[in-house]
């Protein structure tokens, strides 16, 4: 059997990575690994492969950036002959990505079987690009592998017929359990004590200059009380630059550049509380038991918010600051395990793929 996985951004590597393992020691089975290069830094993503383990790409698409439309195009274009080259028995898609919903689109038009990991999530945002990729990617595919059983209810809600549907849990989680005992052991935050950790990336948030005014302001009088640490997202930085509100990184406030994976798990598992706009990170903190402020109007991850460590706030700072203050009176979540987020999902998918 020869399956063929298609990757564009981080957040797909921290999933592929756990599923390429097992599949290998399933045996039987050829792989190939293409990266669209969808986002692609030389540094960050060298880093990201070398510190999961992962193989380097088979086939580099470099698609690089672009408005949705011609990246999504690009993607299409480039992977379509690839795909007819190589004539795999499954195409495996990650995650929301436009390169997920591009390879997707292509395999089903070459009566190519898909499999989607990360399928049947839902924020009920079509302004989100992330959701339409989920929408179409969903529709495509032929194998939809579940992080939760409210993916799974989404999709029967969808017309999905249930033999398609295999709920496994979460495979991002796979790979915080692998590495988990490795970010422990570093000690890039040796001294500084409690803190407070911040990620913010996306367009709804950071393109609103005004509002990403705000948002530092009230960061830095958190800093007064606790330090701060914020590793920037480049177009977030681009847009602090824009508004001329970029602060000079202090004691308090520390801006970082991105960091690679280990290091960003190390400050995860440390930190008093997190706060993000991202959906990984409300996965990872669940996981770890530690609380996440999430600046959003919605979550595609209801999970992370019944079971989970996580608390949607919308956009209002105000009631960021309110929460934050509670949480330093009690940092302790009100929290339980959540099912099959137990390190083994990829193993699952791959006695289902190879089986």
């Amino acid at each position: 059997m020869h399956i063929l996985h298609v990757v564009g951004a981080r957040p797909n590597f921290m999933k592929a990575a756990p599923l390429l393992r097992a599949l290998g020691e399933a045996g039987g089975v050829s792989q190939t690994l293409v990266h669209t290069g969808q986002h692609y830094d030389a540094a960050m993503s060298d880093v990201f492969f070398h510190q999961l383990g992962m193989p380097v790409p088979d086939v580099n698409l470099s698609v690089g950036s672009g408005s949705h439309a011609q990246q999504t195009a690009e993607v299409m274009a480039r992977f379509e002959p690839v795909v007819l080259e190589q004539k795999p028995d499954w195409v495996v898609v990650y995650g929301d990505v436009n390169s997920t919903a591009a390879a997707a689109l292509v395999c089903a038009k070459l009566q190519i079987p898909v499999a989607h990991v990360e399928a049947g999530l839902r924020s009920r945002d079509r302004s989100m690009p992330e959701e339409i990729n989920r929408l179409v990617t969903d529709q495509l595919s032929d194998l939809l592998f579940t992080p939760s059983a409210d993916a799974d209810a989404n999709l029967l809600q969808e017309g999905i017929p249930r033999e398609k549907i295999h709920l496994v849990g979460n495979v991002m989680i796979d790979t915080l359990v692998r590495l988990l005992p490795q970010a422990a052991m570093l000690d890039n935050l040796a001294g500084i004590g409690p803190f407070v950790l911040v990620t913010l990336h996306r367009p709804a948030n950071v393109d609103d200059l005004p509002w990403l005014r705000e948002m530092l302001t009230a960061l830095l009088q958190v800093g007064r009380e606790l330090p701060v640490i914020f590793p920037v997202h480049p177009r977030t930085r681009q847009r602090m630059a824009d508004a001329g509100c970029l602060p000079a990184s202090d004691g308090r406030l520390r801006l970082l550049p991105p960091v690679p994976y280990l290091e960003f798990l190390a400050m995860q598992r440390a930190a008093l509380v997190v706060i993000t706009d991202s959906g990984g990170i409300q996965e990872e903190t669940s996981y770890l038991g530690v609380p996440c402020l999430t600046m959003r109007e919605n979550t595609e991850r209801p999970i992370t918010l019944t079971a989970g460590t996580n608390t949607l706030l919308g956009r209002d700072i105000p009631r960021l600051r309110s929460e934050l203050q509670r949480v330093l009176a009690d940092p302790r979540p009100d929290s339980r395990p959540i099912p099959l987020w137990d390190g083994r999902a990829s193993e699952r998918i791959a006695k289902i793929l190879a089986g």
